[in-house]
């Protein structure tokens, strides 16, 4: 399906979602860990592997052009090296920013490594000069040349302490990654404390890593010679079980949604509740089930506030709420592009700098759309779904199929009207 992603359209017509569902491995978890296997030559298996998302199998393909053997089934994935890996990663497909991790640790393992300038999201300024600053401060060798991204460190990687001008998941995430197989000890201060990292951070150390977290300061990481290869199983991705709340409750539905990540979401769900939604707890399980969009207020943060990536959801919520809703966004305003396309559904909306403000009529109603990126595109298919009359034709819904296992299967078994357009 990668080489014809372009193509990918959804049509959707209003359907109410009732069923069970469940919460397939995190996008923004799985994709580190594939990178940082990558630092062991022993055999890493990944359990709740969501093995249909595009970018994980972009990743994985990049993993075997480094000459990694991966074998998926039935989520899970066995990733081996048959062979002494490449150092320089020859990519003329679809680059994704996790190639910047995919950097990291071939430079801290071989004290070398190449990659194609990042792609992915378009989330205004995102660039990698965090990136390069932390491996020139663990003492590589950083440029690029063309459309590849060097670093050298001939003599390996050597601890130091490493301060982040602002809490970037990714610097963190490489940060540590290097640090795992540098000499001596590295301390990351300013860190993104979040659930995929905190995933990282066990991974790694089930592989032997020595890491500790020290809250929000600082992370340590002591260095090792090498690292073992393990079996770890990939934590439920929080957007997911996030975005089938929103559609249960904008659709009038009933959705069981099992594999509940319920201590990644103690925030998001505060603002849901106020806001109108009904939810039970189950053992491993949430019921969501007779709530009602009421107008929200929000504004994005780190870990444990609500980050970047849900405010689109929680737009689309506001929108079937009668009254105003207020979202702001400190770190990604460009990331309101996607109002631009549920205009087009009937969205009224108004944009200040950082601020969204979304007036809310209690419906939306069908159209033909354009997928910007990922969670612009979650959005959309959800408005589809809940939309009051009218067929929803997303192009480019091949940005959905990049973060959400499964989708159109998971949306048609809860009984969703959707195909592919």
């Amino acid at each position: 399906m990668e080489n014809s992603h372009q193509d990918i359209a959804y049509l959707i017509q209003p359907s109410r979602l009732a069923g069970e569902v469940h919460v397939s491995g995190a996008k923004n978890s799985v994709l580190r860990l594939l990178a940082a296997s990558l630092l062991t030559k022993e055999t890493i298996v990944l359990n709740n592997y969501p093995q249909h998302l595009l970018d994980a199998q972009v990743h994985v393909r990049m993993l075997e052009a480094l000459g990694k053997r991966c074998e998926v089934s039935d989520d899970q994935i066995i990733i081996k090296e048959p062979n002494k890996i490449k150092t320089e990663l020859v990519w003329e497909g679809r680059s994704i920013r996790n190639t910047l991790l995919i950097l990291g640790a071939l430079t801290a393992r071989n004290g070398e490594g190449a990659v194609p300038l990042p792609g992915g999201c378009k989330l205004g300024e995102r660039k990698y000069d965090l990136h390069e600053m932390l491996l020139i401060k663990l003492g590589a060798t950083v440029w690029a040349k063309g459309e590849y991204l060097f670093a050298s460190a001939p003599k390996g990687l050597k601890g130091t302490d490493i301060h982040l001008p602002i809490r970037s998941t990714g610097a963190t995430e490489n940060a540590i990654i290097c640090g795992t197989l540098a000499q001596g000890t590295t301390r990351i201060w300013n860190p993104h404390i979040r659930p995929e990292i905190l995933d990282l951070i066990k991974f790694l150390s089930s592989m032997g890593a020595s890491i500790k977290v020290y809250g929000q300061e600082h992370i340590e990481v002591t260095g090792k010679d090498g690292l073992a290869g393990t079996t770890y199983s990939v934590l439920p991705d929080n957007m997911e079980a996030l975005t089938w709340m929103v559609a249960a409750t904008i659709t009038g539905g009933s959705i069981e949604i099992q594999n509940f990540p319920f201590k990644d979401l103690e925030v998001p769900l505060i603002h849901l509740k106020e806001s109108g939604t009904r939810f039970f707890k189950g053992k491993n399980s949430m019921i969501v089930r007779g709530g009602k969009c009421y107008p929200l207020e929000i504004s994005t943060g780190p870990f444990p506030g609500i980050n970047s990536d849900m405010q689109p959801l929680l737009a689309v919520y506001g929108a079937f709420a009668k009254g105003q809703s207020v979202i702001v966004d400190l770190r990604f305003p460009g990331r309101y592009a996607y109002v631009n396309e549920l205009e087009k559904m009937g969205l009224e909306y108004a944009i200040k700098g950082n601020l969204l403000r979304i007036k809310g009529h209690g419906s939306l109603y069908g159209a033909n759309v354009r997928a910007l990126d990922l969670r612009a595109g979650i959005a959309l298919a959800l408005a589809g779904l809940g939309a009051e009359s009218g067929e929803t034709l997303i192009q480019d819904a091949w940005q959905i199929e990049r973060g959400y296992n499964a989708f159109v299967e998971k949306i048609k078994a809860l009984g969703g009207n959707i195909s592919y357009g």
